[in-house]
């Protein structure tokens, strides 16, 4: 469910906005980062909050890849496999951490603490290889660097 202290800031939000469904996006982020995903008890509650249907709120957490349904890894690892990454070892790289990890890409460990995965774009083309660890990113990667990075992972 949603706390009232996420209730709280979700209704900061709405009063930012001429029409409350403005304010669907903002609500879903703290929503997000309350839980770690939206589960569909929080999604109805938001769906009550925004008179909507919970599907309609469910749609927009589908649509978007910040947002996840389920309980989700403590940490998202994300390699970039765009062609300027891929030229400069990006899917070599994602095979090192996939054996590194034991897991392959688009499955999370058994200890829940990294869910591994790749993206096609991550906007750092200057700096391929690289891989977004949640929300950081991390550049010009080899494989013994990105290794370092996933080993300090909590």
């Amino acid at each position: 469910m949603i706390s009232s202290a996420t209730r709280a800031r979700i209704d900061a939000e709405i009063a930012k906005y001429p029409v409350k469904r403005g304010a669907l996006l903002p609500a879903l982020h703290h929503v997000h980062a309350e839980l770690g995903y939206v589960s569909h008890e929080s999604a109805a509650a938001i769906a009550d909050i925004f008179d909507l249907r919970p599907v309609e709120v469910m749609e927009v957490v589908s649509f978007y890849n910040m947002f996840f349904d389920t309980p989700q890894p403590r940490h998202h690892v994300r390699v970039c496999t765009n062609l300027p990454c891929s030229l400069r070892g990006a899917r070599t790289l994602l095979a090192q951490i996939e054996s590194h990890l034991g897991i392959e890409a688009g499955q999370a460990s058994s200890d829940g603490r990294i869910g591994l995965g790749h993206e096609e774009c991550l906007g750092a083309c200057a700096y391929a290889p690289m891989m977004r660890v949640n929300d950081r990113y991390h550049e010009d990667l080899d494989v013994e660097k990105a290794k370092r990075i996933l080993d300090s992972l909590e």
